[in-house]
């Protein structure tokens, strides 16, 4: 055994039947040296945990809360060969309905709309300031 000092986990859930989701929050335009150390992030993950309980059932993301590329699916050249996008990556809505339930993220945007169009003098001033 090796002794290493795993970086913290930004969100941890354990499922009803004790599945374990070790999950990384992104930005969503890493470059490719990012994405190896986000590789090895998730595999510290999984081994740390399978070196104090074997029989775990572990799963390691990385998530990135929003797709900049939208209406277009995420798109990242940095990506490819560094992770399972299948089983290793969400990205928005694939976050947000993981996390809340199927249409979380719809309601998610509409909230963040809603709250915009009424706080939207608000938000004007106060960036008016840094012109």
């Amino acid at each position: 055994m090796v002794s290493v000092k795993p970086t913290k986990v930004d969100l941890k859930l354990v499922s009803d039947s004790g599945e374990i989701f070790l999950i990384d929050i992104k930005t969503a335009k890493p470059n490719i040296g990012a994405f190896k150390e986000f590789k090895r992030t998730l595999l510290e993950w999984i081994a740390t945990t399978l070196a104090d309980n074997p029989d775990a059932s572990v799963n390691s993301l990385i998530a990135i809360p929003y797709n900049p590329y939208e209406p277009k699916p995420y798109e990242r050249w940095t990506i490819h060969g560094m992770l399972d996008q299948k089983s290793e990556l969400l990205v928005a809505d694939e976050f947000w309905d993981f996390l809340g339930g199927d249409g979380a993220y719809a309601s998610l945007l509409d909230s963040f709309e809603r709250v915009g169009i009424e706080l939207r003098h608000e938000i004007d001033k106060y960036f008016s300031s840094f012109k």
